[in-house]
This record gives structure tokens, C-alpha cells and sequence, in this order.
């Protein structure tokens, strides 16, 4: 087993990153854009949302299949599998001409999206010992903040200077070389033991994740607080291109540099719970999460970012620890119990934009922050029962 520190720990942590990195870029290019699109296609607000919307939705159905699969197949061939896939549908993406089109392809892409972070925590809980374990989860979720902030970049900057069609050009060069890096640095699996794995077995283990108490709310956390911090991030980009503010698609990419407090706050999140209770943790994230969204009311700039610098620090220190909590105690299908997890994670964020739409439309951003408040309020209650049932069921809640 990979203990923490060691050299082989240093290269599947990178491995994995570098992997995350090009999955979340490849979600997130859009973003940006998405004024870009209204503008070029002559489509609504709502429409050009569906272009995120529909590959949350499909990356979060694919991780069904591929926890389930990777239990039965084994974890680094699969995962390199779907990333070709996704170097593939990138490009397909650069040389459409029509909104439909894009939609369909990134459909597809969404499909291919869902391999790594399917399997990315099962391979950890595979290879690496407990507390190396808790550590890479970590980085590796930090990773994915760095992804979701590079895509936004690649997305703002490269959308203005050459235009969106090229932004996915640019992309499939990203990722192809993200995806050599990927395969010649993370080491075979050692200990994967391949389990039989038929649709039957596949429901069953399903409803076993999901009548257990522990896992269930810490899927509903999950799912919720993105539900409600992913499309904070699209209605904002409507609301700082318009007057007062204006702002271009390079400087609504810049926006995203934001999620970087959220990087710190996952990497945290791993050394803390091994001190005090994980549904805790989850608490203090939601809290924090909650003031952000209250800070955004500031009528500027600066407002608008310390609020977002804010929710992403307790987004991501949420969502990590959250994420850890189903692989430590989820004691059988390990793989097939992280993937409902991230089904419930990306469900919420092809969703929220729905529901968030008529506060947007009631109230412009203070009927978004009212609408968000709402949610987050039930997700902390969530929360406060978790920590009450596992402390209630002697559940080992830190991770020592």
C-alpha cells in the first residue's frame, strides 16, 4: 500500500491532479462563454446555460456505470479509456457550427467526463493506506478546483481572442497532452481485486448505499450545496456583463481565479478532520458558504468577488470532506458508492439553474442569494442529523 510522502504517493497524487485538471477544464469552458452564446445564437439567458446543464447531466447518469465497471475491469485502463473519449468529443466541439450541435457533443462529452472522477477515489482506497489516503483526496479535489478555474480562463480569454470555436481547439491540445502525462505517470494498480459485476448486483449494491443513513445525507449535502454554488457562478457572469459593470468574457473568466480560496480549502479540509468530527467539518463549510453568499450583496466588484472568494473556501472544504466520508464508510462497492455520490453532486448542478431561474427573474441576484440561503439552510440541518446519527452509532466521525 502507498503510504503518504513516499515517491510512488508524489506521482499517482500528480497522476490523478493532472487527470482532474483536464476533466474539470473541459466542464467549466463554457462558462464564460455563456453570454457569448446568447449574443451568437440569439438564444436566451436560460438555453445558453443548457450548454453546462447538459454535460453535468450526462457526466452525472455515466457515473452509474463507471464505478460499477471499474469494480469489475479494473481502474487505470478505464479511466484512460474515457479520457481519450473526451479528447475526442473536445474536438468534435471545434468544428461545430450550430447551438444544437453543441449541445449533442457536449452531451457526449459529458458521458466521456465521468470515467476519472468515477474511479479517481476507488483507485486511492485501492492503493494508498488510510491516512495517505485522506491527504490525496485532498490535493486530488484541489485538482479539480484548478481544472474548473483553468477551463474558465482557457474559456474567457481564448473565447475573446480567437472566438468560442477555437476555444475548443485550444482545449483538445490541453487535454491530449494532459492525457500522456496522466498515463505515464500513475502506477498500475497492485491491489485491485476484480469483483463479478452484473446490472442485478449493480441496483442492489445502489439501494444498499442508499439506505445507509451515513451515506445518504452526505449525498444530499453534496448534491444540494452544488446545486446551489455552481450556478451562483452562471447567473453571475449574466448579471457582470451587463451595466453597471461590463464586463468582457476575459474578465468574467478572471471571475473563477476565485475558486482558488476553494483549492486551499479542500487541501484543509484533509488535515482538519483528522481532528475534529468529519460532519463538523461539513457544517463549518456550509456556514461559511452561506456568509459568502451574503457578502455578494456588496453593490461592487470587490463585493462580489470576497463574497465568491468566501463560498468557494466553504464550498470546497464542504464537498471534500463530504467526498472522503462516503469512500471511509461505504465498507463494500467502494467505487459504486463514490460514483452515487457524484451522481447526486451533478444532478445538482444540471438542476439548480431551474430552480434558481425565477428568483433570478423576481429579483435579479438578491432573489438568487434569498433562493441559494433557502437551500443551504436544509443542507445544514442535513448536517447537524448526520453528526447527531453517527455520533448517536459510535461511527469513528474523525479520521485519526
Amino acid at each position: 500500500m502507498i503510504d503518504d510522502g513516499t515517491a510512488p504517493f508524489w506521482r499517482a497524487t500528480l497522476a490523478l491532479c493532472l487527470g482532474s485538471f483536464m476533466i474539470f477544464a473541459n466542464v467549466y469552458l463554457t462558462q464564460p462563454l455563456l453570454p457569448t452564446f446568447v449574443q451568437t445564437f440569439q438564444i436566451t439567458e436560460l438555453q445558453a446555460g443548457w450548454s453546462f446543464t447538459i454535460t453535468t447531466l450526462t457526466l452525472g447518469i455515466s457515473l452509474l456505470f463507471y464505478g460499477p465497471l471499474s469494480d469489475a475491469y479494473g481502474r487505470k485502463s478505464l479511466m484512460l479509456m474515457s479520457m481519450t473519449g473526451v479528447v475526442l468529443t473536445t474536438f468534435m466541439l471545434s468544428q461545430t457550427q450550430s447551438y444544437s450541435m453543441l449541445l449533442f457533443w457536449r452531451g457526449l462529452q459529458g458521458l466521456c467526463l465521468g470515467g476519472l472522477p468515477a474511479i479517481a477515489i476507488a483507485y486511492m482506497s485501492d492503493e494508498f493506506k488510510h491516512k495517505a489516503m485522506i491527504l490525496a483526496v485532498g490535493f486530488y479535489i484541489s485538482g479539480n478546483t484548478i481544472g474548473g478555474i483553468g477551463g474558465r480562463l482557457i474559456g474567457g480569454f481564448v473565447g475573446e481572442w480567437l472566438g468560442w470555436s477555437e476555444t475548443f481547439l485550444v482545449m483538445t491540445l490541453v487535454s491530449f497532452i494532459l492525457l500522456m502525462l496522466f498515463a505515464m505517470l500513475l502506477p498500475a494498480s497492485q491491489h485491485f481485486v476484480a469483483k463479478k459485476v452484473t446490472p442485478v448486483a449493480m441496483l442492489v449494491q445502489l439501494a444498499r448505499h442508499l439506505q445507509n443513513p451515513l451515506l445518504l445525507l452526505a449525498y444530499l449535502i453534496g448534491g444540494f450545496n452544488f446545486f446551489i454554488f455552481i450556478n451562483q457562478y452562471s447567473f453571475v457572469t449574466f448579471l457582470l456583463a451587463d451595466a453597471p459593470y461590463n464586463l468582457s468574457p476575459s474578465w468574467l473568466g478572471l471571475l473563477f481565479l476565485t475558486y482558488l480560496s476553494g483549492t486551499v480549502g479542500s487541501a484543509l479540509s484533509g488535515r482538519i478532520a483528522q481532528r475534529i468530527p468529519q460532519p463538523v467539518c461539513m457544517i463549518i463549510g456550509i456556514l461559511i458558504l452561506m456568509a459568502g453568499s451574503l457578502v455578494t450583496l456588496i453593490p461592487s466588484i470587490w463585493g462580489i468577488i470576497g463574497g465568491f472568494l468566501i463560498s468557494a473556501f466553504g464550498f470546497f472544504f464542504a464537498h471534500s470532506t463530504a467526498s472522503s466520508w462516503v469512500s471511509h464508510n461505504a465498507h463494500q462497492a467502494k467505487a459504486s458508492a463514490s460514483s452515487l455520490y457524484l451522481l447526486f453532486y451533478y444532478l445538482g448542478a444540471s438542476s439548480g439553474g431551474f430552480y434558481l431561474q425565477p428568483f433570478w427573474e423576481w429579483a435579479g441576484w438578491s432573489g438568487i442569494v434569498a433562493g441559494s440561503l433557502l437551500v443551504l439552510m436544509l443542507t445544514l440541518v442535513t448536517a447537524l442529523v448526520l453528526y447527531r446519527i453517527s455520533a448517536a452509532n459510535n461511527v469513528s466521525v474523525s479520521m485519526h
